[in-house]
């Protein structure tokens, strides 16, 4: 037997005690005697399994399955018993002392790293037991729902979409709108758990910063939604402004990523209209007058697709009109392109000027042009909200938005 060889039988054992510390743990109020299983006989298993995989190697892979079967014979046994003498109806040692045989047998097989993460997510899934339970005591039923459908259209159809252009330039692709629109889907659900778990306040700040760097206009669409009986419109508002601030950021990464030389000329507007728009979404959450959480997100169903549907529909039009004028006009048509594509989502038009300008779009031309794609973008986001929320919670994002636009007209004035 080499190093390498105990090596990967020390972490199969040690995968079963991290297993069985677990178990042992939550188990320690019981009589000696009267667990299942503990520390020491998960560590075994795991070390049981390294030796069979090692022995399965020399004798064939067949005794491994019998190792394995054998192993599940008597847990069931012993559970059965468990059943008769204590009434206790709980399989999860049974599976857990299953799930330790089968990783020590694959740290012997060369996936220890695999293995010990393995250990790591299980004994953290196992010690979750209380956190699990209360989260689904208070799931309700529209929420299952519309998980499962969110899964549905996500995990099921947006797959097997093809991901090619149709249509007019090529210009429509099924999958690229799709995603589109599990992605407005999916920011409501995620913001009505955000405010669910975290409370209203930290919920609708966390889903807005995060959101921001996915699609700030996705954002803008779901609080807007919410806002629009005027219940809490001011944080709503603060939301909508911190989502449209963490654009700014983002588009700087994008164009450093994808031409660096840009990033300068960019560095100075681009941070202004961040400064800016933070500032604005931090005076609008802090003069909320709601005081604490509420118990209840605004939102009554947590997955609502006609809202993103429309907006798919939407952007699919912008795209191919944008097609169509970047064909008719060439570089002549570059602002017009910019206005109109920046109109539903601006990290499109921002990648494309960012690549045009290292060939031979002039660089001082494509970053004005991204400048004023995100404050087309931000002003599209303002009339968004007074169209769909109001007045009361439009006039508060109007108002800082319009500091942003002149922040980034004081930089775009001079070079016009």
């Amino acid at each position: 037997m080499d190093m390498n060889e105990l090596l990967s039988l020390a972490v199969a054992l040690a995968v079963g005690l991290l297993i069985g510390t677990e178990r042992g743990w939550q188990e320690r109020s019981g009589e000696e005697g009267s667990r299942i299983a503990g520390i020491r006989t998960f560590g075994l298993i795991g070390l049981l399994g390294g030796l069979w995989a090692l022995v399965a190697q020399q004798l064939g892979e067949l005794l491994l399955g019998v190792a394995f079967a054998v192993l599940a014979v008597l847990f069931i046994v012993a559970y059965l018993r468990s059943v008769e003498l204590r009434g206790d109806v709980g399989l999860t040692t049974v599976i857990a002392a299953l799930v330790t045989f089968a990783l020590g047998a694959l740290a012997v097989r060369g996936q220890m790293a695999v293995a010990a993460a393995v250990a790591v997510i299980t004994a953290t899934l196992l010690s979750l037991k209380p956190v699990l339970h209360r989260w689904l005591r208070s799931l309700e039923p529209p929420e299952l729902y519309g998980s499962l459908k969110l899964l549905l259209i996500s995990v099921v159809l947006l797959p097997v979409l093809p991901n090619q252009g149709y249509g007019p330039w090529q210009a429509l692709n099924p999958y690229a709108i799709w995603w589109l629109v599990v992605l407005i889907a999916g920011l409501s659900f995620a913001a009505y758990f955000a405010m669910k778990i975290g409370g209203t306040r930290r919920g609708v700040m966390l889903t807005s910063l995060l959101g921001g760097m996915v699609s700030s206009t996705a954002v803008t669409l779901s609080f807007s939604r919410m806002g629009r009986g005027g219940t809490l419109s001011r944080l709503l508002a603060a939301g909508v402004v911190a989502s449209s601030a963490t654009m700014f950021p983002r588009i700087l990464l994008e164009v450093a990523v994808v031409n660096p030389a840009l990033f300068p000329q960019l560095l100075l507007p681009m941070g202004s209209m961040t400064v800016v728009a933070y500032g604005g979404a931090w005076w609008l959450w802090r003069s909320e007058r709601g005081g604490g959480d509420i118990a209840q997100p605004p939102l009554h169903n947590p997955f609502e697709l006609l809202p993103a549907l429309q907006f798919g529909l939407l952007l699919a039009l912008i795209m191919l009109a944008s097609r169509a004028l970047y064909a008719w006009f060439g570089e002549g048509g570059i602002y017009l392109l910019t206005v109109l594509s920046s109109m539903g989502d601006v990290d499109a038009i921002v990648l494309s000027l960012a690549r045009l300008a290292q060939d031979d779009l002039d660089g001082t031309l494509a970053s004005r042009a991204i400048v004023i794609a995100a404050m087309v973008n931000t002003l599209v986001k303002g009339v968004l909200v007074f169209a769909v929320a109001g007045g009361a919670m439009g006039w508060r994002v109007g108002a800082v938005f319009l500091g942003v636009l002149l922040t980034g007209g004081g930089f775009l004035w001079p070079s016009l």
